[in-house]
């Protein structure tokens, strides 16, 4: 397999989904509607509007499986790069186009990107593999030290360290690509 081929899971379901297989579209909406919904609802802050933009994802998706492009990722990224721009899309029509400052001072394009910058980190906790997950969430979210961290976990302390530095160094990605204007291929086009 080549680098850029797409998992074979992901080549399978957009050949599913192509054919029309209605199972198709619940297998994929069984793995990814946790994702959809929490990126949407964290960019939107408002859960009907999240429960709209998850049935306009996979509505989309059921109308357009030829338009993922494995070359530009796997299928769980195009459908979050789907819900981030759908999100944005919602986010711009209800403050309208213009960047009127709220009661804190933020324009609207400081609120999308804020948005962006936290889904995007809540995406890549969720993606990170469990062990990285796993210690961040201890010393973060539980408060623990790297040395209870490793207790916890069963690993040395030098492990614990390893762990929570690349999991760090991975939410860390989460502000400077949107930050550098980098963000994954394909934020910009119509949904």
């Amino acid at each position: 397999m080549t680098r850029n081929a797409p998992p074979r899971w992901d080549r399978k379901m957009q050949q599913r989904l192509a054919r029309g297989e209605a199972a198709a579209l619940g297998e994929l909406y069984d793995r990814f509607a946790s994702l959809v919904h929490s990126q949407a609802h964290r960019m939107l802050d408002d859960e009907t509007a999240a429960d709209l933009v998850t049935r306009e994802v996979f509505g989309y998706v059921w109308e357009n499986p030829d338009a993922y492009d494995p070359r530009q990722g796997s299928m769980r990224s195009w459908v979050a790069r789907l819900t981030h721009r759908q999100s944005v899309r919602r986010l711009r029509e209800e403050h309208g186009h213009h960047d009127v400052p709220d009661e804190d001072g933020s324009g609207l394009e400081e609120r999308v990107h804020r948005a962006t910058v936290a889904a995007r980190a809540d995406y890549i906790v969720a993606a990170m593999p469990a062990p990285l997950r796993a210690a961040l969430e201890l010393a973060y979210i539980q408060r623990r030290d790297y040395r209870q961290t490793a207790a916890d976990l069963g690993v040395t302390e030098d492990e614990a360290r390893r762990r929570l530095r690349l999991g760090l160094q991975l939410l860390s990605t989460a502000h400077t690509r949107t930050l550098e204007g980098t963000s994954p291929p394909g934020y910009g086009r119509p949904l």
